[in-house]
């Protein structure tokens, strides 16, 4: 695949390549920005955006970022692994100087790097997707409909990436522009001016992009993909009638999404439940999340399970026995996920790393119908997911009943998928019953991480330091 660093969009003078975070940005990913005169053999800014081909590829090294490095990677770096440990996912065994153990302890400090990282990574991919905006809006060769195109989805990675940051360090800045000069005294936004900036942001995405996907793999989003992380945007926000509304658009279309019944199925590269994936780097590599997750001896390298996560499934649910292993050394026994089953090479790749999928928008609209009062409609959704686990429908009942069901049908369905469990505990007001006690670290301030240390001594406006730090 055709891609172009993000440092090609600029123009060969020297260039301060300065954000407030002291970020890296270019092909080498180094750890601060420089003053740098453009290497020549590199496109210019006004050649990328002269070609829709260029321009594409010029994207689509975000998204290879995106999978690589920062929140969204797959690799035991990312918050499918980090988070897991900090929530009751996971079980760190890594030795003591392995990073994750700083997440499974709960003991984070702002110094610690794998923050820092999430930050700084997080902001520059921020910038590269501000960047497309700014390109594109100023060419005067690319077409309307490619304009539009290029720039919804560069609009759905600033909402995507802006939206993992608020909800784990609360109030952050949100950014527009590659204008150095303002990003460096930026202030943080409360967190609802934040999701009102979110929200903007996949409303035009969704406005610009096709309804159809630009190719059948499903790696670059269209209008639905923006629709549904509207609809979990809308739903942490407790807009439950838009959270319904973003999620039945996205389910009402039959046509491009089909609800997988075969559990087996649900993490292959080519199903129609998947609403967006991340291709792996290289032609039969598959998805970093196995690499992270399986182990064939104990004692794990890295993590397992939880027992408290294993222990809670019901024996006949489909989800423990098809998406959980068991490895054993006869004496004791560890479990690990196994929703990604391809650890290697494969002649050609089977699985790729699936960010949204059909199943989200179900229980999203469960939740939202269920805080309205519709439980009938609440119930129908929950049931879908039940169904395919091979469990009886719910036997809940009343309104906080069912709400506390799909609570638990969330955390059975996307265990070790980005987060999830750890921002459902926060939103729901549980996360503080859920872990004390459970973990021996954790303490109430625990639900924000820290801002980076180095941040706050470039950018003394990003004060003060969230509580408890």
């Amino acid at each position: 695949m055709k891609t172009i660093s993000i440092q090609t969009i600029f123009t060969s003078r020297p260039l301060l390549l300065t954000l407030f975070f002291g970020l890296a940005l270019g092909i080498n990913s180094c750890d601060s920005f420089v003053e740098v005169e453009l290497p020549k053999a590199q496109l210019t800014s006004v050649t990328v955006f002269q070609d829709v081909a260029t321009a594409n590829a010029a994207l689509s090294d975000i998204y290879s970022k995106i999978r690589d490095r920062g929140l969204l990677t797959g690799t035991a770096y990312g918050i499918s692994n980090q988070l897991g440990n900090y929530a009751d996912e996971l079980t760190s065994y890594g030795a003591p100087a392995d990073p994750t153990l700083d997440f499974y302890k709960n003991s984070l400090l702002p110094s610690n790097t794998a923050v820092a990282s999430f930050w700084s990574t997080t902001y520059n991919q921020i910038y590269a997707a501000n960047a497309i905006i700014e390109g594109v809006q100023a060419s005067t060769a690319l077409s309307a409909d490619d304009k539009k195109h290029l720039e919804g989805e560069a609009l759905f990675i600033r909402a995507l990436l802006h939206f993992y940051l608020v909800n784990l360090f609360g109030d952050i800045p949100y950014i527009t522009t590659t204008d150095y000069r303002s990003n460096s005294v930026v202030n943080r936004m409360p967190t609802d001016e934040v999701y009102v900036n979110i929200i903007g942001d996949l409303e035009a995405s969704a406005n610009q992009l096709p309804e159809e996907y630009t190719n059948s793999y499903r790696i670059r989003p269209n209008k639905y993909v923006a629709k549904a992380l509207l609809a979990r945007a809308f739903l942490y926000q407790g807009k439950w009638a838009e959270a319904a509304n973003a999620a039945s658009a996205v389910l009402n279309n039959t046509g491009s999404y089909v609800w997988e019944e075969d559990i087996d199925n649900v993490f292959l590269k080519e199903r129609k439940s998947t609403i967006w994936q991340l291709m792996p780097a290289a032609s039969g590599k598959n998805t970093d999340e196995a690499a992270t997750f399986i182990f064939y001896s104990g004692p794990p390298p890295l993590v397992a399970l939880s027992e408290d996560l294993v222990n809670s499934f019901d024996s006949n649910d489909l989800r423990k026995s098809h998406w959980i292993a068991n490895v054993t050394d006869g004496t004791s026994t560890w479990h690990h996920a196994h929703k990604y089953k391809e650890f290697s090479f494969t002649a050609s790749s089977r699985e790729y790393s699936i960010v949204l999928r059909l199943a989200e928008q179900y229980l999203i609209r469960a939740e939202a119908r269920a805080k309205q009062g519709d439980l009938s409609g609440a119930k129908e959704d929950l049931n879908k997911i039940r169904l395919r686990a091979g469990l009886a429908e719910t036997i809940a009942v009343s309104q906080q009943q069912i709400i506390e069901a799909i609570g638990q049908e969330r955390r059975w369905e996307f265990f070790t998928e980005y987060g999830h469990r750890f921002f459902d505990l926060k939103r729901s007001a549980t996360i503080n019953n859920t872990l004390t006690g459970l973990k021996p670290g954790w303490d109430s301030t625990d639900v924000l991480f820290p801002l980076p240390q180095t941040e706050l001594a470039t950018n003394p406006n990003l004060r003060p330091q969230n509580p408890g730090y």
